[in-house]
């Protein structure tokens, strides 16, 4: 029974979607307590821009950002050849294993943990500059995620998931199978846009009394780069078609394709 399913290819296509999205969005999120400049990263002076008064803004971003393009992609793949509802029940799932990691991740870093590992397991002698004598205090500082945080980019994640695909669908209803590139990044950029400013009321606003304005002006900064990465991936979207079509056939992709427009 197991084998019959298996050998059908919209079945391994769907699983591996899948597991790309659920894997990408876990790390993304594990990793979003690093803040890097995308401006030093890419070899130029940081930004000094003012939004709604702030001053001194630039592109500080989580590193948790560098993967939500693969999760823009595979949302909209998924959402193309199966549909709205599987999208949906992804990320339903998705923020449930989220929040099942947070979980045991929390868990790890209350254990007890041993004499050696909080004193000398971090001291290299021959380079006391990268010397950490407690690893359980930095165990804690890197994975211990603030708990506003955590609910902030779940709560947005899933509001931007489900208005991704409604957009998607409602345009895809306008357009028919033409415009690949305007239901994408049009509905990307609208499930981006409250996405940016979501994850920052709930954690910054609501969870550590910041000032309305600076949230919303670091919520912009946010958004612009999300925006311009959503345009520079439009010809990975239609890659990503291609990709799809040769591996399951055009045929099957046609009826998979009519079959998600109609779920």
């Amino acid at each position: 029974m197991v084998n019959n399913i298996l050998s059908h290819k919209s079945v391994r296509l769907f699983t591996l979607l899948a597991g790309i999205f659920v894997t990408t969005a876990l790390v993304a999120e594990i990793i979003g307590g690093k803040i890097f400049s995308l401006e030093i990263t890419l070899g130029f002076e940081p930004f000094d821009l003012t939004i709604l008064g702030v001053e001194g803004l630039g592109f500080n971003l989580t590193a948790g950002v560098i993967l939500w393009p693969v999760i823009f992609i595979m949302t909209d793949i998924i959402n193309e050849y199966f549909g709205m509802k599987r999208v949906k029940f992804l990320s339903y799932m998705t923020v449930g294993l989220i929040l099942f990691s947070f979980v045991m991740i929390y868990g790890a870093i209350y254990i007890a943990p041993n004499e050696w590992w909080t004193s000398v397991s971090g001291v290299d002698a021959s380079d006391t500059s990268n010397s950490i004598s407690n690893m359980n205090l930095a165990f804690r500082k890197i994975m211990g995620q603030g708990l506003w945080i955590i609910i902030g980019s779940t709560v947005a994640f899933l509001i931007g998931q489900v208005v991704d695909v409604i957009v998607f669908q409602k345009i895809r209803k306008v357009t028919g199978e033409k415009k690949i590139w305007l239901r994408a990044t049009g509905s990307t950029l609208v499930s981006q846009f409250i996405d940016s400013y979501v994850v920052l009321l709930i954690a910054f606003w609501i969870g550590s009394d910041w000032e309305l304005v600076r949230v919303l002006a670091i919520g912009t900064m946010n958004y612009i780069y999300k925006f311009v990465v959503a345009i520079l991936l439009t010809p990975a979207i239609y890659l990503a078609h291609n990709l799809v079509d040769s591996y399951v056939g055009a045929t099957i992709a046609d009826e998979m394709k009519f079959s998600a427009s109609e779920s």
